[in-house]
């Protein structure tokens, strides 16, 4: 399930970045932290092609959905590399919630693709710091940062303007 897991989450990510006319740089290695680069085209206030970069997870826990956020917990090196203020590309975390039977992941006709599936996110720059001697930090990611086509395309406004 987790390589399913996996797919599915890239594969969600790319539906979204595609109806929000933007395209996806895969990662060939995790050393940095992150899965994929997700960058626009379209030329903002203060930059042209605003990129970013983006760890992502899947789950089927839905006990970790909040009234309010959604959490979720790094182990303390991917969490720092995701976190890290050096980073030149401004990164986030996505948490794909998935049903947990895998058979209720899509369901395809002719007239739709339907998925129960949804997306949450945030800046790694709100994600807090890790306590020294901590081995994982639990984050939270508001519901309001709904991984859409509307929230892809405010994401790259505030990094094009940059406001991240």
């Amino acid at each position: 399930m987790n390589a399913q897991q996996e797919q599915f989450s890239v594969a969600f990510v790319r539906m979204v970045a595609a109806a929000a006319g933007c395209s996806i740089k895969p990662h060939e290695t995790d050393y940095d932290g992150v899965d994929i680069t997700i960058a626009s085209s379209v030329e903002y206030q203060t930059m042209y092609c605003p990129q970013v970069e983006m760890q992502l997870k899947c789950t089927t826990q839905h006990n970790r959905l909040g009234a309010h956020h959604m959490s979720w917990t790094l182990k303390r090196g991917p969490f720092l590399k995701l976190v890290n203020p050096k980073r030149y590309t401004p990164a986030m975390l996505g948490v794909l919630l998935i049903p947990a039977d895998p058979d209720q992941l899509l369901n395809l006709s002719e007239e739709r693709l339907i998925s129960e599936s949804r997306m949450y996110w945030q800046f790694a720059t709100e994600l807090g710091t890790i306590a020294e001697g901590k081995a994982r930090k639990t984050v939270h990611l508001p519901r309001t940062n709904l991984f859409d086509v509307e929230g892809l395309l405010k994401i790259m406004r505030t990094i094009g303007d940059r406001n991240p």
